[in-house]
Order: C-alpha cells, then structure tokens, then sequence
C-alpha cells in the first residue's frame, strides 16, 4: 500500500509498505487507520512521519515512487535534502527500506534517480525496480486516463492538466529486465521482496464483547434469566388461552440452540439497545426478517410479535444444521435512530465500533453519464445515449447486454468517432468503484479496537469510524454485523399519535384491538394510501377485492403481492369468499395450509411440510427450502427421494408423495418469510388503523415526513379531498412547520413552501408565540427581521398564497418586494440606532409600500404562482376552468381509465396539463412520451408517429391538450397511447368569435392592448361611466386571438367590469 508520509511542515511524499508478516499487517492496519481516523478527510489519509515510531516490524519501507518526495524536492529545487529526508524515514525501519526506482518518463526522472542511487549506494541501502501498475495492458491507458478524470472533475483534452505516462501496465519480466539492465540488483530485490512476503489474513471466527464478565457460561446464565423473566411479563399480559407447556417447551429448544451455538452475547447485545431505546421512547419496529420467529426474541422484547401465535418457526432463523450467525435487522424511527448508534458507541467504546463502507460503482447508465461528460461530449447527445438502456434497479443490465438488446442504442454508438469512443471506454470502466459512502444500516461491534482487526476511515459525512472492508471481508475478518435500519413508517406513526395526543386523545399503538370493524372496511373499499405496504394502485384494488377482515389475511397480502406468487391471489380470494374449495393436497397438510385455503404461501410451510409428511426435522426442513430455491438437480433428485421415503413410513402414497414434492418445490421458489410478512403486516394495521380512526392526524403525518416529495403531497392532497376534508393553504398566522390538523381539516405547512428553510419558519412561529398574530400587511412589515427572512423566502410564501388573510393581491405583494423589504430595513437601523422611542410606533401606510398592480393575477397565473411554490396544484387546477367543455364533450380521468385496464383494455377522452415532454426516434420515426397532470395526479402518453408529426407543435408545458387515448395493462405495465390529440383552447376560439367588454375606466384601454395579439375574434368596448348614466360602445379595429388565458387577463385588468360573448 501506498501512502502520504509528511516529512515536515510542508512536505508530503508517498511512501509504500508491503507487508511480510501478521506483526506487518497489524502495524499497517494501525499506520492506515490512524491516518484516516486523526488526519484531515478533504485532503485525504496523510501520516506524520513520527507516527512510524516503532511500526516497522514485519514491513518493507519503499522509499516512494514518481509521487514520492524525490519529485517534490525537485520541483522546490531542494533536491540536496532527499538524503537528509530519506534518513528520517530510515530511523524508523534501518533494515528494512529499500530506494525505489521506476522509469516511466517523467521529467526530471534522471535526475531524482542519479540522487537517489547516490543515496542507497552512500548508506548502503538496497534498490528496488518497480512500476506503479494502474492497468493490465497498454490499451487501457485511454479508460485509465478517463478515471482518473471522473475522479478529479477534469476534461481529458484540457492541455493543462496532469497526465500520466502511457506505461503503468503490468509490464512483463522481459520488458522490465531490459528496462533496468543496467540495475540487475533492482530487479533481484523485487524477486527477494515477494519470496518474503508469505502472509495471508486468516478468516476469523465471530468476535463480540462480553455482555457480562465471566465468559461464556455467565452469558448462557444472564440470556436464560431475562428470556424467562421476559417470558413470564408477555405471557401475564396475553388476554386469550394459551398452552403454558407449549411455550415453555419452545424456550428450552431455543435456548440450547443458542447456547450451544454460542450466541447468547449477540441476543443479549441486541436485546440492550432496543430495550435502551425503548426506554428513550425511540420507536422500534415490531421485527423484520425471520428474527420474529424466536421465542426468545420475544421474550427479550427484541421483537413484538408472539411467534406461538402466528407459526412462526425458530429454524428459519437459526438453523441447529448450519453454522451462521443470527442476523436481526432492526427498524427504528429514521429521525432518531444516530441516537441508538451513539449509545453502542458509548456502552461498548468508540473504538470498537464502526460502521461499515459501500461501494458505488460505474454502472451503465452512469459510466456513459461520466465519460460523456470527461471526452467533452453535449450533454444532450449523452442524455438521449442513455435513456435507450434500459433501466432496471432490481437487476441493472450492463452496457454490454443493452447493446445486444437495443438496436437504437448500437446506431447511436456508429453514428460517429467521438460515440464510439464514448462506448469504447465506458465498457473498459463499467463495474469499477466510482466513490465510497457508509452503508445505511450495517454497524460492527468487537471486543478490541477494530483497527486491530481491520483497517478504518473516517467518511466526511460523518464523524463515525467506518471500515475500509465491505460487509463480506468485515465479517470474514471476525467482524458481526448488527442492521440499524430507519423506518420512516415508525416515525410517521410517532408523529400521528403525538397530533392525537394533542387533541386530547389516549392512544397505545402497541395494544391496538386487532379485529377494529372500521380499519378492515376501510381497507375494504381500498382506501389504504399511506398505508405501509399497502397503499400502491395494484394493492388498493387486491384490497377491494380481498375484503380482509383479519391480520392473516394481511400477512397472506405482503407475502403474495410480487411477481409470481401474485398469480395465487384470485385462488385466495375466491376461496375466501366460498366461490371455491381449498385443495390441501392431503388431510395430514389441512392444519399448514388451512390459514392460506391451500394456497403455499410461505417458506414456513415449505418447511412444515417436509417434517409432518416426510419426517424432517424443521433444521433439515430449512436447508430442503433452500435447496430447492437454488434448483441444483443432484441435490434435488436426493431429496426428493428422502422425501417420497419419509412420507411412504407415514404411510402415504408414492405417487401422491412425489406430485406433492413437485408442487411444494414450485411454490418453495417464490414462498415468502412469513416472519418478515408478519411483522410487517402488524406495522400495516397500525398505520391502517390510524388512518381509519384518526384520519387527519395519521394524513398530517404522513405529509409532513414526505413535505419534500411533492408527487406524494399531491396524492395525499388527493386523498384528503377524497375523504371529506379539506386541505387549507398555508397561512402565515395559523400554519406551522409541520402540517397539522386544524378544525376538522389539514393546514398545509410552511416548512413544506420551496425555498424556505426552517430558520424562517421558527422566525414565524417564534415571532407569533411572543407577540400575537400579524394584524396586517402593515404589522407584518413592521415587525419584520430581514435577517432572519430574506427575500427569495417571502416571495414564495406570497406565492403559496402564505399572506392572503394580510392582503388580498398576491400580484401587489410580489411586485413590491423590494419596497417591503426597503421598509422593513430602516426600520431596524432605526432601532437600532437608538431612535426607537420616535421612530418605533411609526405607522405605516400600506399604500406607500405595497403598491397597486397593473392588474391582478387571472386564476391560470395564480395557480401557477402557486404550483411554483409548493410543486403542485393546491386550490384547483388548470383544467377547472374547462370544466363545462369537458362535461359536453364526456371526457373521463385517466385514473378511471387506469383501473378499468386492469380488467381489459380501455379507451377514453381524457385532458391534462403538459408538465414536459421528450422526443425519440424508433424505427417507424420520431415519437414523443408527455408526462401530463390532471384533478388527480401525473401520467405519461406515447404519441406515435402519425399523430405526433400532425400534432407536435400542440405539445408545449403548460398547455392543456385533450387526447383519445387507448390503455393497456400489460402484466402490471401500463401501456398508454394517443389516437389523437388537440389544443383545449382549440375548442374555446371556436365559441369566441365576438365579446364585449365591460369598462369602467379608458385609461385601462393601453393595458388591454398589450395582452392582444392578432387572430379572428371581434372585440367591442362598452364603457360605463356615472354610474351607468351614460355609456358607450364601440368596436377595436382588427381581430384578435381569444382563448381562456386571454380572457381570464382581461378579466383581471383595473376597470374591467366583465367579458362576455356577444
């Protein structure tokens, strides 16, 4: 390894360690570890030089290469100090550095070479011959290159940055022989350097602190008391029958496995800090993976769900037939959880935990994105380049596989030079590191400082150890992983049963009545957004169909809705209705599968299956569902006649045995943890019932945790109005940072308005709580802190319609900013000069601040306004005001149109707003995507070729369009497409073909005139004057263009009394 030595104040050099032994590996994970851990993380790991004060045991010094300090002093023109240098560095491992040469044709290299060889030849210093190797052959100088400006934010053709020479492959022993012929003895060293070096890391087994003094024994002894103890308080608090004998023989089975296996420390570390949190009143999730189906966990209130109740099996979570750690993920509340991880740093030692790194690498999309951008490709070449690979989180292809699927994606790479280059380098770099980050859950606990067992750094994000192995080599290196994951559902459900408690309500979410009538007919009629795991369309309409009525059916639905096994669910259904008879296969399968109406749903049922036909213990049951997820025939072909025997000693058919075998093996491919199922389900019917008892706590909740996502605020908007309640603008006296229920609907809050951050809110809020609400305008600026609210603040609180009960014109109000803000600055330095008592009860006049606008905001500019404000459309929506058109015309909702797809394809005219648009090239021509808005939410429109070429210019942001459309769901895929598409306005220029307008006042004739352009509608003027006592009407020479922005314009002109048809 290669680092950064600090000779002095202001020398840094590279010097390299190569390890020959475990005391070597130790000391560099100590030297790498503390130049991380105590340097300074912009500038990267640098070690003072006297940090290798007695560190050199079991390690070769290099002296440096080309970035060594031979390079350094010959750029400071102080070369005649490498020795004195050099000699420093040799204090520390007199037998043990060797002076480094390489030849890679930089210059000044003869130079700090001839310096060098005098130095190693004066105090006898071994030389070495090496060559720093960044690739593995010449070709890959070009992609190198390319790296390293990703790394550095550079452009490959800018002449003035620092390149590398072409030569830093694996050059092969003949090449580096006549490279250094005239140093034989360099090239000797470097064979006698490696035929030292014969250490290898070992694997190590699991390593955790003691709980406990007093070693293994006393560990047993303390899981056993709290597991019993534990026991007895959950079981004293259960109100239906239980076997007594049945979970006391469950909590010995248990307990020898644990103790047997040695892993009573890892339950009694995992049972501390969730019982510390729960005394913090964190909240923590119920469990999550197969950890729920421990007894014991339960028990130590690891977990909340009894697993006698549900069937939960131990050995899907711990296998007595395999060796492997227990691995509980644990959820707590996202807000809060840094707190537990603080507390593990304080109860075991900041130096014995850390958490643990990532690795992001250059996938396709992202290397094309980078290497565009280095090679100085236009940034939309690049953009379109990468929108033809297909994108797939769940499995990203690699760019490879999308040039063989893709034919629009191999004419772009042959469309010139500069594009196949681009592809050239991007599949040499695809699959490399990019960056390094922390990971979002993992943290290790040992019971010695880490850097002992692992090098650490230190990310810039975070003041927390982290280490420099990923999860796999940490934990081969003895390391155990414990998840601290953040749920935000748990953090929503925190802040709703605060909002309840504020209303005067008791409520405990964790002693919910579990059969509630008004929780299971809400989710019946669908109605479970923000509901956790249930709330997507596909969900609401399995729901509806579902009608669930008990928290199996619940557990059956998180366990059923994914590819594959959702094919099961109309079975599910309909046997749950009684339209079908369950088939268990066999009557001695009726009790396992009776839950599901035959239907295997879970892993569990796999396993139970396999002990009650065939015998298996639930340990061989496990690694039989294992096996049979992994396909491996010769395996397969084994167990399937385990099986068949087993079950011919039960005295079943051979036959029946073997089709139940093939139908357990097709079901174990896609079967689902049922522990994991249950809890997350239990999390569902909290959310579920919160949102049907206390629905606008649970819906002001749920909006403030995603106050940043404005699609989810406009569906939750959506969901507000569905449910009968109103959902008010943000107000400047009445909101507050979060949002919040006010009087039987939601007030939206300020927290939530773009561009202003919390500082400004507290401000608000502040300002209120000490001196009563803004009476007025005029309060308002009177009372204003310009250091506390700036400018960019206040415009979008105006636009968000923040200051409508101060004053009623948004358009006065964002026209004369810089006048409030002149008044409200003077009248600081006022104070602040003293001159309070004269100046500080100065009124002020409104009308000398805020000024008159030409004209007030039509309803399409004050949507706007708004929209821009807060993302999305809150009191109305452009398409309002074609109301009655739409109502003529029998247009529907794409949503309607969405829902009826799921049963067959359908058809319909629909409307909305264009939010953006993208042209592509297919094989039929150029066809657009349109990403449209309506009442309800967002959508996207193919519009081919034909109707794309008649109708392109139509399609522009903000313009309404009407578009037949077709709909089609295609395996869970919505396909939408236009038959044919118009202008709204279109329609609207048809009926205006003669107004009048209504004046009051000529002098607003020259305002009206700059919102008129040339078209085909004839404009009268009427003006009223005396109050109607005389009028008179006369007709503007030409005509006009006329649609309903136009018209809304002229409405909103000083002296218009109206617009009509004529």
């Amino acid at each position: 390894s290669s680092l950064k030595v600090q000779f002095d104040e202001d020398l840094v050099g590279e010097v390299g360690f190569i390890v020959r032994s475990e005391q070597g590996y130790l000391n560099l994970l100590s030297i790498m570890s503390d130049a991380y851990l105590d340097g300074d993380v912009i500038d990267g790991p640098i070690v003072p030089l006297a940090q290798l004060e007695g560190k050199s045991e079991g390690l070769f010094f290099l002296s440096g290469n080309h970035a060594g300090i031979g390079h350094k002093l010959l750029e400071r023109r102080q070369l005649e100090s490498l020795e004195h240098h050099l000699l420093s560095l040799a204090g520390f491992a007199p037998s043990s550095l060797f002076v480094e040469i390489q030849r890679i044709g930089r210059a000044g290299e003869g130079e700090v070479e001839q310096a060098l060889l005098d130095f190693a030849y004066k105090h006898s210093f071994p030389l070495v011959a090496t060559n720093d190797i960044f690739y593995d052959r010449p070709e890959a100088h070009d992609a190198h290159d390319a790296l390293r400006c990703i790394a550095r934010g550079e452009y490959v053709e800018d002449g003035r940055r620092d390149r590398l020479a072409p030569c830093h492959y694996f050059r092969g022993q003949d090449e580096m022989a006549e490279l250094f012929s005239d140093l034989p003895e360099a090239l000797e060293n470097s064979v006698l350097i490696a035929s030292s070096c014969g250490f290898f890391p070992k694997e190590h087994p699991p390593i955790l602190p003691r709980f406990v003094k007093g070693g293994v024994e006393a560990e047993n002894d303390e899981l056993a008391q709290q597991a019993w103890d534990g026991l007895n308080e959950r079981l004293a608090q259960k109100v239906d029958d239980y076997d007594s004998s049945g979970y006391d023989e469950r909590m010995k089975h248990e307990l020898a496995i644990i103790q047997e296996k040695g892993f009573s420390g890892y339950f009694l570390i995992v049972a501390d800090f969730i019982k510390w949190a729960k005394a913090k009143d964190i909240p923590v999730g119920p469990g999550r993976g197969s950890g729920a189906g421990s007894l014991v966990a339960w028990a130590l209130t690891i977990t909340d769900l009894d697993p006698l109740a549900f069937g939960l099996l131990f050995e899907r979570f711990l296998n007595p037939e395999r060796r492997s750690m227990p691995d509980f993920d644990i959820d707590f509340c996202q807000d809060r959880r840094d707190e537990v991880i603080s507390y593990v740093q304080e109860r075991y030692g900041r130096d014995e935990v850390a958490q643990i790194i990532t690795f992001g690498k250059l996938q396709a999309r992202a290397v094309l994105r980078d290497v565009g951008r280095v090679i100085g490709m236009p940034y939309g070449q690049v953009d379109r380049i990468c929108k033809l690979v297909p994108n797939n989180p769940a499995n990203p292809v690699t760019l490879q596989e999308a040039l063989d699927s893709e034919d629009l994606l191999r004419v772009e790479r042959d469309r010139d030079d500069q594009s196949r280059r681009l592809f050239d380098i991007s599949l040499q770099l695809e699959g490399l590191y990019r960056h390094a980050s922390t990971h979002a859950a993992g943290v290790v606990i040992g019971d010695r400082p880490l850097k002992q067992l692992i090098p650490l750094y230190r990310d810039p994000k975070s003041d927390m150890p982290v280490t420099q192995f990923n999860m796999n080599w940490a934990e081969r290196a003895g390391l155990v992983k414990f998840d601290f994951l953040g749920l935000k559902t748990l953090t929503v459900i925190k802040k709703a049963v605060s909002l309840i408690r504020f209303a005067g309500h008791e409520i405990d979410v964790d002693n919910l009545p579990m059969n509630d009538p008004k929780t299971f007919a809400m989710l019946g009629e669908g109605h479970s957004t923000g509901v956790f795991q249930l709330e997507s369309a596909g969900m609401r309409d399995v729901l509806r169909k579902m009608k669930p009525d008990c928290l199996e059916d619940l557990i059956a639905l998180v366990a059923l809705y994914r590819p594959g096994p959702m094919d099961n669910i109309p079975r599910y259904i309909d046997c749950k209705a009684g339209r079908a008879e369950p088939d268990y296969l066999h009557p001695v399968l009726k009790p396992i599968l009776q839950e599901t109406y035959g239907v295997i749903i879970y892993q569990e049922q796999v396993m139970q299956i396999a002990q009650t036909m065939s015998g298996y213990s639930l340990g061989e049951a496990d690694l039989l569902r294992r096996a049979m997820g992994k396909k491996k025939k010769d395996v397969m072909e084994q167990e399937q006649a385990k099986f068949i025997q087993g079950a011919q000693e039960n005295n079943i058919d051979t036959k029946q045995a073997r089709y139940i075998f093939t139908m357990v093996e097709k079901f174990a491919g896609y079967g689902f943890n049922k522990s994991h199922a249950a809890a997350y389900a239990y999390v569902a019917y909290q959310t579920a019932y919160l949102k049907a008892n206390h629905p606008l706590e649970f819906l002001a909740a749920l909006m403030t945790l995603d106050m940043g996502n404005t699609e989810k605020l406009s569906s939750f908007r959506d969901d507000v109005l569905g449910l009968g309640f109103s959902l008010l603008p943000p107000d400047i006296n009445k909101s507050f940072h979060d949002f919040a229920p006010e009087e039987g609907a939601i007030r939206y809050a300020l927290g939530a308005v773009r561009n202003v951050g919390s500082n400004v809110v507290h401000w608000i809020v502040g300002e209120r709580d000490a001196h009563g609400p803004f009476a007025d305008m005029a309060d308002f600026i009177k009372r204003l802190d310009t250091e506390h609210v700036n400018k960019r603040a206040f415009e979008f609180l105006v636009k968000s319609g923040a200051f409508d009960s101060l004053h009623p014109s948004r358009a006065a109000l964002l026209g004369s900013i810089d006048g409030i803000f002149a008044e409200g600055m003077r009248r600081k330095s006022d104070m602040n000069m003293c001159q309070g008592s004269m100046f500080g009860d100065e009124e002020i006049d409104p009308m000398m601040v805020v000024r008159t606008p030409a004209r007030e905001f039509t309803s399409f500019e004050l949507l706007d306004v708004e929209q821009h404000a807060l993302g999305f459309f809150l009191s109305g929506h452009p398409l309002d005001a074609y109301a009655d058109q739409l109502s003529e015309e029998g247009a529907t909702t794409f949503s309607l149109l969405e829902e009826r797809a799921k049963e067959k394809p359908s058809r319909g005219l629909v409307a909305g707003m264009v939010v953006s648009m993208r042209e592509l090239s297919g094989s039929r021509g150029k066809f657009g995507i349109v990403k449209l808005s309506d009442r309800v939410g967002g959508f996207e429109v193919a519009v081919f070729s034909e109707v794309w070429e008649k109708s392109r210019s139509l399609v522009r942001p903000g313009e309404v369009l009407f578009m037949m459309v077709q709909v089609e769901d295609d395996e869970g895929r919505l396909r939408v497409r236009a038959e044919s598409l118009r202008n709204a306005e279109q329609q609207a220029r048809k009926s205006s073909q003669r107004i009048e307008i209504n004046i009051d006042k000529s002098t607003c004739i020259k305002d009206l005139r700059q919102l008129l352009e040339p078209g085909r509608c004839e404009i009268f003027l009427r003006l009223h004057c005396m109050k109607n006592l005389c009028d008179a009407t006369y007709q503007l020479p030409g005509s006009f263009a006329m649609n309903m922005r136009t018209r809304q314009a002229i409405s909103a002109l000083h002296g218009v009394r109206s617009v009509e048809e004529r």
